[in-house]
Formats: structure tokens, sequence, C-alpha cells
């Protein structure tokens, strides 16, 4: 009966756990490149929490949101081989646009506002 039950507890204990998905806290940031604690395989995967988005291959790739601590809009907007790329629009914490850092970015530089 123990040799039943112990997979069984072990999935329910421990899957929902991984199936959360990483969080900022979970990576490492190496010589330019974000990997996952302990490994040195560049992180490719999506991370959850107050910062939320993409890497691929250890850098930041594709729509990224990021919070406050109450848990409002802080940031949104793309990144690309880790740069922010296109329209990126920052808000204050009562959701009012922030507009000296809101703009268009291209390779990793504001190009417009």
């Amino acid at each position: 009966m123990k040799r039943f039950l112990a997979p069984i507890l072990f999935a329910v204990l421990l899957l929902p756990a991984l199936a959360m998905g990483e969080t900022m806290d979970d990576l490492m940031k190496r010589d330019g490149i974000y990997y996952r604690e302990f490994t040195d395989v560049p992180f490719t995967g999506k991370v959850i929490g107050k910062e939320q988005g993409s890497f691929k291959n250890g850098k930041k790739d594709g729509p990224w949101v990021y919070y406050h601590k109450d848990g409002q809009l802080r940031y949104k907007g793309n990144w690309k081989d880790d740069k922010m790329e296109g329209p990126w629009v920052a808000f204050n914490k009562d959701g009012t646009v922030y507009p000296n850092l809101t703009g268009t970015y291209k390779n990793g530089v504001k190009v417009s506002d």
C-alpha cells in the first residue's frame, strides 16, 4: 500500500508547485544572461509574479508587464534580445500614465515619446 501512496502523494504535493512557474527570484543573471539557480543552461520559459514575461536563451524576449508592490500595473512593453523594443507605457500608482518613461524604443534606446 505504501508503494502505491508514495507516488500519488509526491504528485499531489510537488507537481502543483512546479506548475506555478518561475519567478525572477528563481533566476540568476551572469554576464548578461539569466539562468535558473544552480544551472549553466540559459533559461528559456516564462516567469510569473511582479514581473511577467518570457525568456529565450537567457534573454528577455516578447511582451512583459511589471507591477507595483500594491498590484497596480507599473510598466508594459516588449523586449527583443534583452533590449526594450517598440512602445512602452509606464504607469503611476494611481493608474495614470507616467510620461517621462513612456515612449518607443529601438534596440534598447528611446527613439520617441
